[in-house]
């Protein structure tokens, strides 16, 4: 975990080190449902969970079933907007659902989902003051970064209090469960050590924590973070071809940290490919090894064997045909769909498309030997494209020389 770059910060180095290398121990890690699927960034956590599991570690899961009703002020500037009860218990259960296929929950290392409303949500207000909040120096509290950030600009004791749920967890999980590490991402600190104190302050213990690192682009923008937005788990918010894309266009000053991060292949292999980067990044074998490997991590084998399929024959060097009309919508939403009523000639769909900037432009790309349909050299530009080359009854791939392409759609109310 050392030589990925997975431990940022951690309480006793040695102590840490001696508790994972004896026998089984139970961690544990927290999601929080703040929205309907996780998505990238959460992934450092899922897949680190997994590798404790694979080393003989027990999970608990924990999703915020009474912190997501809060709010985290970690990272933040202002106030989250509180979500109501049955939205919170809505996505609990979809990210629960989500979390499930990663990890087993069979033999002795089996994972357990935890729901941390089990025990917050029986406490009343004179209990969780008299029984948590004692032992909990305001000093202490305001002197947390999260905290003093936010001072200025104004925090609520709502999201102020936060650090007393999390650390109430640690405790609890540490009472019902024999838990004795916790993890999460970097920002996560101050709440993590305040649950490692808590721990300590109520005569249990001793447990350990680490920390894994923020992950950021070579330019410092946030990972996970596109143009469109988040890039989600859920297939359903995210495509499975997107999803590939997202790896796949990852910055060659990236790709070998991403590497070391989520995959799990072995050093030897990774150290080969950081070679192979070095000495040949135009050939893109790192980025595209890390998007298989995570699309099949995430989505199947099946869907990203569809998102290699794609690309190859988008561009020429695979049968569309081939392509199921899920993964070919997809990978066409992201190039540019364009929405036709009726099939024009193939120089005015050059030019509805955008590919041409005017029908002169697109009868020259033609002549010139420079425009395809599906694939196929398109060589007369005033024949109308025959619905018969329709895709799946409605879509066709409409390509410029060997690199640029774009979808059409026939609309449904006259598709074959």
């Amino acid at each position: 975990m050392q030589w990925r770059g997975l431990i940022q910060d951690s309480t006793d180095p040695d102590e840490l080190r001696k508790h994972l290398d004896g026998a089984s121990i139970t961690f544990y890690v927290g999601f929080d449902p703040t929205a309907a699927s996780l998505h990238v960034g959460n992934l450092m956590q899922v897949v680190t969970a997994r590798r404790l599991q694979q080393a003989g570690h027990k999970p608990l899961l924990l999703v915020g079933g009474a912190t997501g009703q809060i709010g985290d002020p970690s990272g933040r500037s202002s106030e989250r907007t509180l979500n109501t009860q049955d939205v919170t218990a809505g996505w609990v259960q979809r990210i629960r659902e989500q979390l499930t296929p990663f990890m087993s929950f069979d033999g002795d290392t089996a994972a357990t989902m935890v729901n941390n409303l089990d025990w917050t949500g029986e406490l009343s207000v004179i209990d969780f003051l008299r029984d948590v909040g004692k032992h909990f120096p305001v000093n202490k509290m305001i002197a947390r970064d999260v905290v003093r950030n936010r001072l200025e600009t104004g925090i609520s004791f709502t999201e102020f209090s936060y650090q007393l749920l999390q650390a109430n967890d640690f405790y609890e999980l540490h009472r019902r469960h024999g838990c004795s590490l916790q993890f999460g991402g970097s920002d996560q600190w101050g709440n993590i050590t305040a649950g490692v104190d808590f721990v300590r302050r109520r005569g249990a213990g001793p447990v350990q924590a680490f920390t894994t690192p923020l992950v950021l682009k070579a330019d410092g923008t946030k990972f996970g973070k596109t143009a469109g937005g988040a890039t989600w788990l859920d297939p359903a918010m995210t495509s499975p071809y997107a999803f590939y894309q997202f790896w796949i266009n990852s910055d060659d000053r990236d790709v070998t940290q991403y590497l070391r991060f989520f995959s799990f292949k072995s050093r030897e292999e990774l150290e080969e490919l950081e070679k192979a980067t070095a000495d040949r990044p135009q050939a893109r074998q790192a980025q595209r090894e890390l998007a298989y490997e995570m699309t099949a991590l995430v989505h199947g084998t099946a869907e990203a064997d569809q998102a290699v399929a794609a690309s190859q024959a988008l561009f020429g060097r695979g049968s569309l045909a081939e392509l199921s009309a899920s993964t070919l919508q997809a990978a066409l939403s992201e190039a540019g769909m364009t929405t036709v009523s009726a099939l024009p000639t193939a120089a005015a769909l050059l030019q509805e498309t955008g590919l041409a900037k005017s029908g002169g432009d697109a009868r020259r790309t033609i002549s010139e030997g420079g425009a395809y349909l599906n694939n196929e050299r398109i060589t007369d530009p005033e024949a109308v494209v025959d619905a018969a080359a329709l895709l799946h009854g409605r879509y066709l791939v409409l390509r410029k020389g060997k690199r640029t392409f774009a979808g059409v759609e026939l609309a449904s109310s006259t598709a074959v």
